[in-house]
């Protein structure tokens, strides 16, 4: 319901992976959802986004924050009443000062980025598995700044 998703085991773990399959800007509906289906407390969440202001492939993992502007991001925060849940910002970036926001976030990759873009999916496998396994605190010191 609201998502699709899959279900992996690691080391003992399950891990519950969900893909919105509301519009992004309701995306909390589905987090909302799952989290209350599967009783996940919410520092074992970890919400995936991208972000535009980060350069591009910079992965950034944190605890809590402010939404940034981000649609998703807001709207996960009203339903979990709270910006105090995990969250890894992966930077899609953008060089000009003034551009149309929504063409960037949905285009497709140019081909330098393609190129990059395994290596970031695997970094943010590396990131997920660890944060899963070993919490949120051991994964930011073991991941961020690399």
């Amino acid at each position: 319901k609201l998502a699709s998703y899959s279900i992996i085991k690691k080391k003992g773990k399950k891990f519950i992976l969900i893909k919105s399959t509301t519009f992004m800007n309701r995306s909390g509906k589905s987090t909302r959802y799952w989290a209350l289906q599967e009783k996940i407390d919410i520092e074992n969440i970890l919400v995936i986004t991208d972000d535009l202001y980060l350069p591009f492939g910079t992965l950034r993992l944190k605890g809590k924050g402010s939404s940034g502007g981000h649609n998703g991001l807001k709207d996960i925060e009203s339903e979990l009443n709270t910006s105090y849940y995990p969250r890894l910002r992966i930077g899609i970036g953008q060089e000009k000062k003034s551009f149309d926001q929504v063409k960037f976030v949905l285009d497709h990759w140019d081909s330098n980025e393609q190129k990059e873009i395994l290596e970031i999916t695997e970094r943010c496998s590396e990131i997920i598995i660890n944060f899963g396994l070993e919490g949120l605190n051991a994964t930011m010191n073991k991941f961020n700044g690399k």
